[in-house]
């Protein structure tokens, strides 16, 4: 019986399944990642310095496996256009306050391996949405440039959650 109990162990493990966050499916030469500046088509200040800056740590924080370059070169690139930023209220209190905001981004992002010029993966329509509360001294903006100049840690918790978002969907093929 124990030895039934291993022999399934065993024929489990090399199903090829692995743990979420932890697989690729990048072909093994593919060791240096160019990731360039993402294109910010908004009217929201350094949004893609900050959202490219997210991506590129996301990539480095996969382990040793990639080198990542801030340019256009390497075994692979990412290469991305943030086309829109909308805040939308979520949540509001009983005076009709926005007390909560739903940000989305939406950005065209390609994977393109560099060796056989084919893109991996791509996303011509990605949308992130993120959520916020709004502190007690900030009053209610429609306006997603106020709200960043108002909340300028949501920005980077949108940057850093949407970076896992790509980054996940590029390595894990999703």
């Amino acid at each position: 019986m124990k030895r039934l109990l291993l022999v399934a162990i065993v024929s489990a493990s090399a199903c090829g399944y692995s743990l979420a966050g932890r697989g690729t499916f990048l072909p093994d030469y593919i060791k240096i990642i160019g990731v360039p500046n993402f294109t910010n088509s908004t009217t929201t200040f350094n949004l893609d310095q900050i959202v490219t800056t997210q991506v590129r740590q996301e990539f480095q924080n996969r382990g040793s496996r990639f080198r990542v370059l801030p340019d256009a070169t390497g075994d692979a690139v990412v290469t991305g256009t943030i086309t829109g930023l909308a805040l939308q209220a979520a949540a509001f209190n009983d005076k009709q306050q926005a007390t909560r905001y739903a940000v989305i981004v939406t950005a065209s992002v390609e994977f393109k391996d560099t060796h056989t010029n084919k893109v991996i993966w791509s996303n011509p329509s990605l949308q992130f949405r993120e959520e916020y509360d709004t502190s007690s001294n900030t009053s209610a903006t429609s306006d997603v440039n106020q709200f960043f100049g108002q909340n300028t840690t949501a920005l980077t918790r949108l940057a850093q959650n949407f970076a896992k978002s790509v980054v996940t969907a590029i390595l894990e093929n999703f």
